[in-house]
């Protein structure tokens, strides 16, 4: 049975279903991500969803290798681009995962220009449908709203 799709906006039509990928390249090894990946899109399923600091547990040796992962899985499988729909997240300030862009201290437009491009580059795609932020500055509104 195929997973039902529905229309996010006109011309972004998505599967009711989307596949995580945050234990690829740490939990789940690459042929192991590539079935998981086979069997969702085979099923119906258009819709990934990474993040620059996964895989999980975050390590500094193994940061982006899920959106690595995803992005070998369409070249290596010829899947074409605008069948799928890709989401990924940057990373906000953490103090702990210093390997990620130097651990930013606020997610300002370089920051998030930053990660666009490594996450870009990593998946090898020139565009990414759906861009979060994983966390907010958790200080933000602190330093611009006054109670």
């Amino acid at each position: 049975m195929a997973v039902p799709l529905f229309n996010l906006a006109p011309d972004l039509t998505v599967s009711r279903l989307c596949l995580g990928t945050m234990t690829f390249g740490e939990q789940n090894s690459l042929p192991q991500s590539f079935q998981l990946l086979d069997k969702a899109f085979n099923s119906g399923i258009n819709f990934f969803d990474s993040a620059e600091m996964y895989p999980v547990p975050q390590r500094a040796e193994t940061q982006g290798r899920s959106e690595e992962y995803v992005g070998r899985w369409m070249r290596e499988r010829k899947v074409p681009r605008d069948c799928v729909v890709l989401a990924t997240k940057v990373s906000g300030p953490s103090g702990q995962m210093t390997w990620i862009r130097d651990g930013p201290k606020c997610l300002d437009a370089r920051n998030i220009t930053e990660a666009i491009d490594n996450s870009l580059f990593r998946m090898r795609t020139d565009y990414i449908d759906l861009y979060q932020i994983h966390w907010p500055d958790r200080f933000l509104c602190s330093n611009v709203w006054r109670y």
